[in-house]
């Protein structure tokens, strides 16, 4: 089994949103990624990152939201391109797995006509609600007639602990982790925005984004046990991370 980051964007938010104490006009550069994982039963992506039109019209493709999220990417940094550089294209994609429903995490999802989605059951309530747009659930990123497989609980996705889904609450009602593990590099927790940034696992802090503060420091809890137990954390916007991992056709096995 291989697994390999992908460029899927790069967004400007306010520091403050991330960092307790920030000058509020502070800003801060956020890389947004993708994961392929390579198995010998399918390929899976987890989560699709931004779509490319935000590069030219973020407010037409986000709209209020763009005041808050600024796209940074050029167009070849976006998923499509990243992907191509593992040799697949979007049809050879057999599961998307969204860690939840905002709009820097499904926002290619309609590339991939071909791949079943898969989500939290409470996610997919989340994004259906009628305030979801104020929540940051955007139906033209997440809703494109695929067919969606509500996930409730931990879920085996092959059925041999390669790659499991765990819930990690907090950020959003139903965000999800993926715990893969390899032959030869080990475990990886793609923790996605359950730990936007290595800051918050470490000082125990939620972001002002945070849906529950209760259950994101639960959430915290249970991958510090993760960590412990030997998994390497993948944090979903930590730039100094980002910057240290193997990316594009140079994966992990």
């Amino acid at each position: 089994m291989k697994l390999n980051f992908l460029a899927a964007g790069r967004v400007r938010m306010k520091k403050s949103i991330y960092v307790a104490g920030a000058d509020r006009g502070e800003t801060i550069d956020l890389p947004v990624s993708s994961a392929l994982i390579r198995h010998k039963q399918g390929n899976v992506l987890f989560d699709t990152g931004c779509h490319p039109s935000a590069v030219d019209n973020a407010e037409g493709r986000w709209g209020p939201l763009a005041k808050v999220m600024k796209p940074l990417m050029a167009a070849e940094e976006t998923l499509l391109p990243s992907l191509a550089c593992t040799g697949l294209g979007p049809d050879d994609i057999d599961i998307v797995v969204n860690s939840h429903f905002h709009p820097d995490h499904c926002g290619c999802n309609q590339f991939f006509r071909k791949a079943t989605i898969l989500a939290h059951a409470k996610e997919i309530d989340a994004a259906k609600a009628p305030n979801a747009e104020a929540a940051g659930y955007l139906r033209n990123d997440w809703d494109y007639g695929q067919p969606i497989e509500a996930v409730h609980g931990e879920k085996d996705l092959f059925g041999d602990s390669s790659v499991v889904l765990l819930p990690l609450p907090g950020h959003t009602p139903g965000i999800v982790g993926a715990l893969v593990g390899l032959d030869r590099d080990g475990q990886f927790l793609l923790a996605s925005d359950s730990v936007s940034l290595r800051l918050h696992l470490d000082t125990d802090a939620a972001p002002r984004n945070t849906w529950n503060v209760d259950l994101q420091l639960k959430t915290y809890a249970d991958v510090r046990r993760i960590e412990k137990a030997g998994a390497t954390v993948i944090c979903g916007h930590d730039d100094r991370q980002w910057q240290s991992l193997r990316k594009g056709s140079e994966g992990y096995e």
